[in-house]
């Protein structure tokens, strides 16, 4: 009898079984959603590296484009890939942290500083061929440094700057008020505190949303076109500083451009085996960004 009791007061009721359809249907619906987004990717990238699958190899990596670009590799143009992202993160990584950090640690709220704040929410949504132009008239013509390695990573690093402010302005925003607290109440300044507390346990977040700025900076052809990158140039193969600052360099984007528009009778497969370089190279730093995240968030205290 008191079974019977129990189990009538724990039975499913009709409402019950109500939220449980809903509950369902929101699941199924949210999974379509994820995988309208996820399969599209990989049919892309399975059609991607079947057709470019019969140039890739280690010599396609590492010789230069012979015969008018339509044979060899892409060793100029991926060197050249490395030297711009390389070059520009040097530049944009500490001057955007150290703006983050001024805005979110040390800025007022006042006029003046929300203005800053919408002009960084402006500036990343500012198109490519604008920046381009800044590019070309700021460094190219006015800093007179000609078509370069140096303008065309400066110019990316003006680009990507507006992002890495705002994802690092959120890092530090993650960090409790607490922490902060805490560190003054014991005499400590607040350079004290952000060195030693607020940077260490928001690094994870800063570091991963510098480092997927790659994804943006590899991919870009506009800014590059305009301030430094060059169509040909034949370099030493297995040299790392075949380029300099003041010099033109290919770019993967570039190149893949060309080989698409400009090139006639290049292999079929030629501009899908760049495109999966392009693709691997950005995939590669966004799986380093992820590894050192999870690592980093591991050590946290909190």
């Amino acid at each position: 009898m008191i079974a019977e009791t129990t189990n009538r007061l724990f039975a499913e009721t009709p409402l019950v079984r109500k939220k449980q359809r809903r509950e369902w249907v929101a699941r199924l619906i949210f999974g379509m959603m994820a995988a309208a987004m996820i399969i599209p990717l990989l049919l892309i990238i399975g059609y991607l590296v079947y057709q470019g699958a019969p140039l890739i190899s280690w010599d396609f990596l590492t010789t230069n484009p012979v015969g008018g670009m339509r044979r060899g590799g892409i060793w100029s143009a991926l060197l050249g890939t490395i030297w711009l992202v390389g070059v520009s993160l040097l530049i944009a990584a500490p001057i955007g942290v150290m703006a983050a950090v001024y805005l979110n640690e040390y800025a007022r709220d006042n006029w003046f500083n929300r203005i800053i704040n919408l002009a960084v929410i402006n500036l990343a949504g500012v198109p490519s061929i604008v920046h381009a132009l800044f590019g070309l008239g700021a460094f190219v013509l006015f800093a007179r440094m000609g078509r370069s390695v140096l303008a065309a990573s400066l110019t990316l690093a003006i680009m990507t700057l507006p992002v890495i402010i705002a994802s690092t302005r959120e890092a530090l925003a993650s960090v409790p008020r607490t922490f902060r607290e805490a560190c003054w109440n014991v005499g400590a300044t607040r350079w004290q505190t952000i060195r030693r507390i607020v940077l260490p346990n928001s690094i994870s977040g800063i570091l991963t949303g510098v480092i997927l700025q790659v994804s943006r900076t590899a991919g870009e052809t506009a800014p590059i076109m305009f301030t430094g990158a060059v169509f040909f140039r034949s370099i030493s193969e297995g040299d790392f500083f075949a380029y300099g600052l003041k010099e033109q360099c290919m770019a993967l984007s570039m190149h893949l451009y060309t080989v698409t528009t400009q090139v006639t009778g290049a292999p079929k497969p030629l501009p899908y085996a760049i495109a999966v370089v392009l693709l691997g190279t950005v995939l590669l730093v966004n799986a380093t960004a992820i590894v050192l995240r999870v690592y980093l968030r591991s050590r946290k205290k909190w």
